[in-house]
């Protein structure tokens, strides 16, 4: 009766651990078509869904595509993209929004992590805040950003026109939007770092630390030779992930906050796929700047593990 009363896929398992693989799956599997029916509806999501917009995308680089007609024109798509100055400046703005992203937003994640690290009475309630922007998706975070940047009735507009008497076009201002931009993106990714930083903090052994604190090595001291070395894997990944999310990301806080403007101050790389094709139905070059970008964001990732990832510790 006791047997009756386990799970089904216990006793499978069990019943399966007893025999060899041959004799397991001629008993489970009476065929092998039956494991690739099982494995049809993943596959068709991926087929339908990644492999073949994948695919398609190397395709329509190669046309001059528009939604009325096409030509082959081979590899023209590229090579108009090196003399296009539009898109030869988003690639630059593209790198500087990364960098600022990926350095301050670690910068700030790493100090208020230590902050929330403290032994402080109601600490895992103020974690728990700290963490709740990630969960907001930079969409938006574009409506908040906007609602506080608002050159007519924005809250930090009310504040600045209160203390100082002046009032910023935040947003209508090429000098002044990329900032509003990058703040937006640095706020929404800002939780994510600040929990993988918690999460290393907590798990550098104490004794190293008390050790330290011992032989005389102060608060600053301590970080800069203990910890900050034993967090170096968690900076990588940070960092790796981080870069990823500058570059494709960022769309949607983009998009609300000042479709690309004022005056292409804020049109990314990704943005400008969207804009190519949105506004010129250029399908053929909107398709080799995803490629473009792509292999771009692949190129930068190799390059982090083949560079920075000789600098990290993983050993206390």
């Amino acid at each position: 009766m006791a047997a009756l009363l386990l799970p089904a896929r216990w006793l499978a398992v069990n019943g399966l651990a007893g025999l060899s693989a041959g004799q397991a799956t001629h008993g489970v599997f009476r065929g092998r078509l039956t494991p690739w029916l099982l494995l049809l509806p993943t596959l068709a999501v991926l087929v339908l869904f990644l492999y073949y917009p994948f695919i398609d995308t190397f395709r329509l680089s190669t046309l001059v595509a528009s939604r009325t007609r096409s030509a082959f024109i081979c590899v023209e798509n590229f090579t108009d993209l090196a003399s296009d100055s539009l898109y030869l400046d988003s690639v630059l703005r593209t790198f500087v929004f990364s960098g600022a992203i990926v350095l301050v937003g670690l910068a700030l994640a790493l100090a208020i992590a230590v902050l929330a690290f403290q032994p402080i009475k109601g600490a895992a309630i103020y974690r728990t805040l700290l963490i709740w922007p990630h969960a907001i998706s930079p969409v938006v975070a574009g409506v908040i950003f906007r609602l506080m940047f608002n050159p007519q009735g924005g809250v930090i507009n009310f504040f600045t026109e209160s203390f100082i008497g002046v009032r910023f076009p935040w947003l209508n201002d090429p000098n002044y939007a990329p900032f509003v931009v990058i703040g937006a993106a640095i706020w929404t990714q800002l939780g994510f770092n600040i929990l993988f930083y918690l999460a290393g903090l907590q798990s550098i052994p104490k004794d190293l630390v008390e050790a330290a604190a011992i032989d005389g090595a102060n608060s600053w001291q301590r970080f800069w030779s203990i910890m900050l070395p034993l967090l170096s894997p968690i900076t990588f990944f940070l960092i790796v992930t981080n870069v990823t999310f500058s570059f494709f990301d960022t769309f949607g806080a983009i998009d609300y906050l000042t479709e690309g403007g004022p005056v292409n101050a804020t049109t990314t790389m990704i943005y400008n796929v969207f804009d190519t094709q949105r506004q010129n139905l250029g399908l053929g070059k909107a398709a080799a700047q995803s490629i473009i970008l792509f292999l771009l964001v692949v190129a930068i990732t190799v390059i982090q593990f083949r560079t920075t990832e000789r600098n990290v510790n993983y050993g206390a």
